[in-house]
């Protein structure tokens, strides 16, 4: 019995643990910007050339979501999942808001073919990328990171995605976003 117990135990340890990681939505280790704490802001260019900042939508839920590169599969798979869901996200007073390390010209060619019509944002000197602890690099080249950040009207982080799959992202955080909202509407 006294084993049994202490099986049981282990078991909530191990459960616990792994929940309290899952409702972080991020490692220990990250320095990206924490579940409650205001998002940093920021300005960058769209893919139309104009400037766009995160306190513009102040009001508004945010899905600023990083990724490593236009035209890429696993990218390409994410933004036509964001854009498929794009008018729930609307009916849910959200805007989506894509941040990689390409050019607004590189951005402008992937909306056009993908049929985009969201904002990409460029962030060539991978500033905003670095501030939100998104940075990868891959054969010496540094990327925007598959990362996920839900920003809620008041400008503070709800939710942080820094293991994302592409295929299955956008109805992860539509999903988040339902729950959020439903939870801040019973307060």
């Amino acid at each position: 019995m006294r084993s049994y117990m202490k099986l049981i135990s282990a078991v909530l340890g191990v459960l616990f643990v792994v929940a309290i990681a899952g409702l972080r939505g991020s490692s220990a280790a990250s320095n990206a910007p924490a579940i409650g704490s205001a998002a940093p802001d920021f300005t960058l260019n769209s893919q139309e050339g104009r400037a766009v900042s995160l306190h513009d939508f102040k009001g508004k839920w945010v899905v600023l979501y990083f990724y490593p590169k236009d035209f890429t599969t696993g990218c390409t798979i994410e933004a036509h999942n964001f854009q498929r869901d794009l008018a729930q996200y609307e009916q849910k007073n959200a805007v989506i808001v894509g941040v990689s390390v390409q050019d607004e010209d590189s951005h402008q060619k992937f909306c056009t073919k993908e049929g985009l019509s969201f904002k990409l944002l460029a962030d060539t000197k991978q500033d905003v990328s670095t501030q939100y602890d998104s940075v990868m690099t891959y054969n010496e080249a540094k990327y925007s990171a598959r990362h996920t950040f839900l920003i809620d009207p008041q400008g503070k982080v709800q939710k942080v995605w820094l293991e994302v799959k592409p295929d299955k992202h956008s109805e992860e955080v539509l999903a988040t976003l339902t729950q959020l909202q439903g939870s801040s509407a019973s307060k």
